[in-house]
């Protein structure tokens, strides 16, 4: 498990390692792995999706009403992808009427795109 762990400069976790030793045939419980770890110096790095710098939220201005009278009063759009193929992603941005939940326009595209 150390020359695991070290071969992998601390990446790996009680996971990797597990899967590691399952592919050299060696079968350890997940749990004794853990307690092993934490026992010795054998401190992965903790997952962190940060990525940069945080973008500006748009304001809440619905307050969770989710309902109006009038068509076309409160649209609501997100963005969606699909992989094809592991080859390229294409996402598809709809844009719905709260109104009644009916798609009034959408767009695929190759890229993310708000337009």
């Amino acid at each position: 498990m150390q020359s695991i762990f070290e071969e992998n400069n601390g990446n790996y976790g009680y996971r990797r390692i597990n899967l590691a030793l399952k592919n050299e045939s060696i079968i350890v419980n997940h749990k004794k792995i853990q307690l092993i770890m934490k026992k010795f110096p054998c401190k992965s790095r903790r997952y962190s999706s940060y990525k940069g710098t945080v973008v500006t939220v748009a304001k809440n201005l619905l307050h969770r009403r989710f309902y109006t009278n009038p068509a076309y009063q409160k649209l609501t759009t997100d963005i969606t992808e699909f992989k094809c193929l592991d080859v390229f992603k294409l996402y598809l941005n709809p844009i719905m009427d709260i109104y009644n939940g009916e798609i009034i326009s959408y767009r695929i595209n190759m890229h993310q795109h708000l337009t």
